[in-house]
């Protein structure tokens, strides 16, 4: 058994961890709220802007075809992936990563060929070690995703696919469910398909007559198609990056204080066996001091 020194300082290095814990976890508490309300206020307008281009795909037929929406043989794809900057953040990025390792090796089997565009430092060390060719990336974004610096390094992929040196361009990210729960998803961006869309009485899919009738729009554009769809089409893809970072940072955030909040009460559980070791070691010095006192006043 230990002796009473060795536990007391085991008690104490614990509680010093729990009390680090502790702090994280508070401050992952309030970075969470705060990512949540910058999460879930992109949405609508990501959302909308979805929505929009699905309709702009069926109503824009003959007028103008813009390179986003050429669709062509797939024999190059471009990803780009988001992680964390920082650990302590629970399975989040082995899971996000799990699942970009099964694309890159589905697609390897194709023998098509990838280009990575990485956001995020875990991602990008992990694209180094297994020397897949990163076309561009970024890494400390900080607590606030800015579009004008997240902006450049996809501007990278999206020139690549008008160029024709990638075929299709995907996004993988952690995606916000709730504070428990973060699902890893793998979405294609690029080029963009023709989506139709019916629309219900929640706001967006409602079939007019229950006949499966779409209901189609039409546009008239001023100053003219092109003017208008390069821009739709620029905001679109900046609309879908940003929510893609900002959903992984609010799960990041939730993940975090999940993670700390399950080792403070691991070392809360740790400190009471330990606490619990440390009485009976005591109890066992006290015993075997009386047995010594007494054997000794009976031998006089």
């Amino acid at each position: 058994m230990a002796g009473n020194k060795e536990i007391r300082n085991k008690i104490k290095s614990v509680q010093n961890t729990r009390k680090i814990t502790k702090a994280m976890e508070m401050v992952a508490a309030s970075k969470m709220r705060k990512a949540q309300e910058r999460m879930r206020s992109a949405r609508p307008y990501a959302n909308k802007i979805k929505e929009m281009v699905g309709q702009l795909m069926q109503a824009n037929e003959h007028e103008y075809v813009h390179a986003f929406m050429q669709q062509r043989a797939v024999k190059k794809v471009g990803i780009i992936a988001v992680s964390t900057d920082k650990g302590l953040c629970g399975a989040l990025n082995t899971n996000m990563l799990r699942l970009l390792t099964q694309q890159i090796k589905s697609f390897a089997d194709k023998d098509i060929h990838i280009t990575l565009t990485t956001i995020g430092a875990k991602v990008t060390q992990f694209a180094s070690r297994i020397g897949a060719n990163i076309l561009s990336n970024i890494v400390q974004l900080g607590d606030v995703p800015h579009l004008e610096v997240l902006i450049g390094s996809i501007q990278a992929q999206l020139d690549a696919f008008e160029a024709g040196e990638v075929d299709q361009v995907f996004i993988t990210y952690t995606k916000f469910i709730n504070t428990m729960k973060q699902e890893s998803v793998f979405e294609q961006i690029l080029p963009i398909s023709k989506i139709s869309f019916t629309y219900n009485d929640n706001n967006h899919i409602l079939d007019l007559d229950g006949e499966g009738k779409k209901y189609n729009w039409d546009y008239i554009y001023e100053p003219s198609p092109k003017a208008v769809i390069d821009l739709l089409l620029e905001r679109y893809i900046e609309a879908l990056v940003y929510q893609a970072v900002a959903e992984n940072m609010a799960s990041e955030q939730s993940a975090r204080m999940v993670a700390m909040k399950s080792a403070s009460d691991n070392a809360k559980n740790v400190i009471g066996e330990l606490q619990l070791e440390y009485n009976k070691s005591r109890q066992a010095s006290i015993t075997k001091e009386l047995s010594e006192i007494v054997s000794g006043a009976a031998a006089v």
